[in-house]
């Protein structure tokens, strides 16, 4: 994740991280489920205030570009449909489950196309 603030610009430092992390989340760039950095360290970054960063977070999820976790942190969320939104949820956590488990790439997609099959033929 690359953002630059511009003290010359006439947007706000809040409404230039706002509008970055929402132009690159819309774009792909930051793909869903992508874990931003904490308010304190993405301040510390740009040379802003917390209470700057902490204000554009909030304008992004009310935006619906990104969702707390509580302590598991702030991720972009998915955009479209709550059934899109719920799987790609779904996807998040079994790719995490799958890496805590210490499962490769291959052998976690294996499992969910077994699972896949699975179900449509029950």
């Amino acid at each position: 994740m690359t953002l630059k603030i511009h003290i010359d610009d006439s947007a706000p430092p809040y409404e230039q991280v706002r509008a970055q992390i929402s132009g690159q989340a819309r774009s792909g760039v930051l793909p869903v489920g992508y874990r931003l950095p904490t308010v304190r360290g993405l301040a510390d970054t740009l040379g802003l205030a917390a209470n700057t960063v902490a204000k554009a977070y909030r304008a992004l999820e009310t935006d619906g570009v990104i969702e707390t976790r509580g302590r598991n942190g702030t991720f972009v969320a998915a955009a479209g449909s709550a059934a899109e939104r719920e799987l790609a949820s779904a996807a998040q956590a079994y790719a995490e489950r799958a890496r805590r488990l210490g499962t490769g790439e291959q052998a976690a997609l294996d499992a969910v196309r077994d699972a896949l099959r699975a179900v449509h033929q029950g």
